[in-house]
């Protein structure tokens, strides 16, 4: 029998109660999240958190980025490591060359723990799109080449889900911005960057929560609100003790 499906595309509409907001790469940095949501003064019941994808790998707690999924509040896409998890799971790519990405810290998982995860991880779509006209704005993990018509119709080849999972063309100054054409504001990780930077369409949110120098970011979408945090330093400030709402 097969398992269920799951939408590549998810629509959300507009948030007309309360605030909406854009986290980057969290990389298992969730004491740099209790810390940010904390300070921004996330309300659960009426916000939202949209991520960009690779909630997993590198950071210091790849297993409680994954259980942020059964929040009610919190809305993800699939970034390339959690692919890279379930390709690991489904035996389309060895262990080993996960965790020289960034994978090692599931070493100790069997494969029924690792099965298990990426059937959670699995249900997560590629894209999400958020209100309409001009109030719009999509999320997804690493480029897209298209309008938003091209998004919603949610027909991608094989190379295309690749480029939004892997590419890096247009952080690079490799691709053309002009590919864009017709897309609302997109917000986006994968690629890490010194500040928030937009090229195109695109808006790239990762600026490397797992590195030594590097901070998780969160922006209010539609707004130049930002707030970014070093993971050690909101280990330092007591972050692990602060609730989740």
């Amino acid at each position: 029998m097969n398992g269920p499906t799951y939408p590549i595309v998810c629509r959300h509409p507009a948030n007309d109660i309360g605030r909406d907001f854009v986290v980057g790469d969290l990389h298992g940095c969730v004491d740099a999240l209790r810390y940010l949501l904390h300070e921004i003064g996330f309300d659960g019941a009426r916000d939202r958190l949209f991520s960009v994808g690779d909630l997993v790998d590198r950071g210091t707690d790849s297993l409680a980025a994954i259980d942020l999924i059964d929040k009610p509040w919190f809305y993800p896409v699939l970034g390339n490591h959690e692919d890279s998890l379930i390709a690991v799971a489904t035996g389309a790519m060895r262990r080993q060359a996960w965790y020289a990405i960034g994978g090692a810290w599931a070493e100790t998982l069997g494969d029924d723990q690792l099965g298990t995860l990426a059937v959670r991880l699995a249900k997560l779509p590629l894209v999400r799109t958020v209100g309409e006209g001009a109030r719009r704005f999509n999320v997804l993990h690493a480029e897209f080449f298209g309008s938003d018509a091209d998004l919603d119709a949610a027909d991608f080849s094989d190379d295309t889900r690749n480029e939004m999972l892997w590419g890096r063309g247009l952080a690079l100054g490799q691709s053309d911005p002009a590919r864009q054409q017709g897309l609302s504001p997109t917000y986006c990780g994968h690629t890490p960057m010194r500040a928030i930077k937009q090229i195109g369409s695109q808006i790239f949110i990762d600026t490397g929560a797992f590195a030594s120098e590097g901070r998780l970011t969160i922006v209010q979408a539609g707004t130049d609100e930002r707030w970014s945090v070093k993971e050690r330093w909101a280990a330092s400030e007591g972050a692990r003790t602060l609730a989740l709402p």
